[in-house]
């Protein structure tokens, strides 16, 4: 019954919104001067565009939604918000140096706090517990914050601040919103200005050391049993670093909110693009979509047997199944790890610092793990050769289900709303990824950015970045191309940027395959996936009672993997250790599921 009244009152607050206000479907290309917070829609912007008139907030429907009045705030004292974000991340000094500058030009200083080990729950839980929240949060539990009423609503601010608006067109904006009408939170990296110019591979692959590849004379792997053949191979003929470290040729990590690097596979395998929770046949054409159920096929139990195979043979880490993700981070920043299973998201920042510093081993020798070739390149791997495979996502892959929330406990909505809004002005946006032009960055006679070898030396020391970058990762940033129509959003998406700052291992191992990027080098498909695309941030966002019986299916089929999957890669018994997982899923009743998915497929279509 409550969720039937919220459900009402939802439509009751969308038939007011449209007679309120009209849909604009472009990007929004507002660029608005943090010093002139008080004139937004008189700035001058390089794009043109449609300016949206501020919408006044709706009475509160619920008593668990808080929609405050956007007001231009009075308050223009230096203000600290503080910050929780259920991602890895690293601290800053307190004299940070470009975060004084941020704070200088907007009045406004940040104090982050991130995940350290620990499940994303256990935090969310402790502030629940407490009723303390921070000003800011960026969670993947966002639901559950809206559903307890901790969340403030954005509309009328996205309204009223148009660098945030700029961030989604009306359409992907629509996606954000629950079922009371409102939009609680956006995702801070799936913001796209202009164009894609991302040259990297961002999502989940197979990924191979370089060296793996150029000892054998860089051959075309495309398959599951490819991979491992050649992973095997190279560890019996080089079983440790120069250093004495042992490889390990293997590993996956299987901490309960990281699981999917292990359960995802058996969609990929199958050709199937990254929907997260179901498959999406297309062969009756994109008008006629089928969901299929990836956990129980054909491919995932000859995925898991595969594990199970190389497990029993030694290739796979025994240690597997304990890892944390702080010692799965170590073990691959040794250089040591010749392949696994990830998002590139999760690892590749980190490996791309340490592997330009020296490691040194059991016998006290010191190596640069990159000029050995322990550098990383993903692989769209398939069950079968001759597959097609979608890996590699070419739009901007929008996760719908989390993102940066403002919670009730906010000291200055508005403040925190306008805060968010400058940091999406391009001169805020260049100093938190580009930095401090002179020293971090140098404009050719062309107008184009690039940094000196000194410089990306410099940018990528741990003791710089905690003295002197201040990127606000987990707050709203754009990606493309800056509104010079010249610049990328992004220095590692500038062309000059990417080239220079390749492993000179991956330049080889370029070259050797004929292409020029990791986007190139893993091959997927370009494919229309339809409007209903993608599906896993519909998934994220279900709970108990949710889609006639769908949430309920979601929850149990997550817990069963959890329980089940790890346990299948080093069962001494497969076929049994499969019937009994096969038979403990089959009771989540996963079809309750499918045909929520079918169902949301079917209302995204429309």
């Amino acid at each position: 019954m409550k969720r039937f009244k919220k459900f009402a009152s939802g439509l009751l607050i969308l038939a007011m919104l449209i007679s309120l206000c009209s849909c604009n479907e472009g990007k929004n290309g507002k660029d608005v001067n943090p010093d002139e917070s008080k004139q937004e829609t008189d700035v001058s912007t390089d794009a043109t565009t449609e300016t949206s008139e501020t919408t006044e907030p709706l009475p509160t429907p619920t008593p668990t939604v808080f929609v405050p009045t956007p007001t231009d705030s009075p308050n223009t004292d230096p203000m600290e918000f503080t910050m929780y974000s259920s991602y890895p991340g690293k601290e800053k000094s307190e004299k940070n140096e470009i975060m004084s500058l941020i704070e200088e030009k907007t009045g406004v200083k940040v104090k982050e706090s991130w995940l350290t080990g620990q499940d994303p729950n256990t935090n969310i839980d402790d502030m629940t517990y407490s009723g303390e929240f921070p000003d800011f949060i960026n969670t993947s539990v966002n639901r559950r914050l809206y559903e307890s009423g901790r969340l403030i609503a954005w509309d009328g601010y996205i309204n009223k601040y148009p660098n945030i608006k700029a961030m989604y067109t009306d359409a992907q904006w629509d996606k954000f919103r629950q079922e009371d009408g409102h939009i609680y939170w956006a995702n801070c990296s799936g913001s796209c200005y202009q164009e894609n110019t991302d040259p990297n591979h961002n999502g989940f692959a197979f990924w191979i050391q370089v060296r793996v590849l150029e000892a054998y004379g860089y051959p075309k792997i495309e398959t599951l049993d490819q991979y491992f053949d050649l992973i095997e191979k190279f560890a019996k003929e080089y079983p440790e670093l120069p250093n004495g470290t042992k490889v390990i040729p293997y590993t996956v990590l299987c901490e309960d909110w990281k699981y999917y690097c292990l359960e995802a596979a058996p969609l990929f395998l199958d050709g199937y693009p990254n929907n997260g929770c179901v498959g999406v046949n297309l062969e009756q054409g994109i008008d006629n979509p089928k969901v299929v159920d990836y956990n129980v096929s054909e491919t995932a139990k000859a995925y898991f047997k595969k594990l199970n195979e190389e497990y029993k043979k030694g290739v796979i880490d025994p240690e597997y199944i304990d890892m944390t993700y702080d010692q799965y981070m170590e073990k691959i920043d040794t250089g040591a790890v010749l392949g696994f299973s990830d998002q590139y998201w999760n690892f590749g920042y980190s490996i791309s610092y340490s592997f330009q510093y020296g490691q040194q081993g059991p016998n006290g020798k010191t190596i640069v793990p990159s000029d050995l070739g322990c550098d990383y390149v993903p692989l769209g791997l398939t069950m079968k050769p001759g597959m097609k495979q979608q890996y590699h996502d070419y739009s901007m892959d929008i996760d719908y289900s989390s993102g940066i929330a403002v919670t009730t406990s906010c000291k200055d909505p508005d403040r925190a709303f306008k805060f968010l809004n400058d940091l999406l002005s391009q001169e805020i946006h260049d100093l938190r990824f580009w930095g401090v032009e002179g020293k971090d960055y140098l404009v050719d006679d062309q107008g184009l950015y690039y940094r000196t070898d000194k410089m990306r030396a410099q940018w990528n020391k741990p003791d710089y970045q905690t003295k002197h970058v201040c990127q606000y990762s987990y707050m709203p940033q754009f990606s493309g191309m800056s509104r010079d129509g010249k610049n990328r959003m992004m220095p590692e998406h500038q062309p000059s940027e990417f080239k220079t700052t390749l492993p000179k291992c991956v330049v080889k191992c370029f070259e050797a395959y004929n292409v020029g990027t990791y986007a190139e080098f893993i091959g997927s498909e370009k494919a229309d996936y339809g409007r209903w695309y993608p599906l896993w941030s519909w998934a994220n966002s279900l709970g108990r009672g949710d889609y006639d019986g769908a949430g309920d299916a979601w929850q149990d089929m997550m817990s069963c993997k959890k329980s089940y999957l790890p346990g299948l890669v080093k069962a001494q018994d497969f076929d049994t250790a499969w019937t009994s997982y096969e038979s403990e899923y089959n009771k989540c009743n996963p079809q309750a599921f499918l045909k929520g998915a079918q169902k949301v497929i079917r209302e995204r279509m429309r």
